[in-house]
């Protein structure tokens, strides 16, 4: 296997990753634009092939949704790979820096908050966990009632 098949398995396994969670992949300027447009809260993961997307971001962001409160919605684009997506994404994102992996959270297509990289790289998957429920809590309806 030469580098770039193997770059090309990390992606896919980091793309299925998220899907088979429940999040939407956002590949197209377009599909960023109609789903980050949409009324409710919308969390954005900006997906990533490093190890602290894999080793901490990823399982966060899996884990975090098994809880009362969670976003209406939640989507995915991939940094360095879909960069068109990515990039219109992070024109949603107002004055936080470009970061990935990173999370976003939006309330009818506007910017609430962010967990940047430099919030998740040497945190546990908990802590990452911890401070995307924190923002579920202060932001989204208990899907429990």
């Amino acid at each position: 296997m030469n580098y770039e098949q193997f770059i090309q398995d990390v992606v896919r396994v980091a793309r299925q990753d998220m899907v088979e969670a429940g999040y939407e992949e956002l590949r197209t300027p377009e599909e960023v634009e109609k789903a980050l447009e949409r009324k409710g809260t919308t969390l954005v993961m900006i997906n990533s092939i490093c190890g602290c997307a894999g080793g901490i971001a990823r399982p966060a962001a899996k884990q975090a949704i098994h809880y009362d409160k969670r976003p209406d919605h939640l989507v995915t684009v991939f940094a360095g790979q879909d960069r068109e997506a990515t990039e219109k994404a992070r024109s949603y994102f107002g004055d936080y820096p470009p970061s990935s992996p990173s999370f976003a959270f939006l309330k009818d297509g506007q910017i609430v908050t962010m967990v940047e990289r430099h919030e998740i790289e040497g945190h546990t998957p908990m802590e990452v966990v911890n401070k995307l429920q924190a923002i579920f809590d202060e932001h989204c309806e208990d899907m429990t009632e």
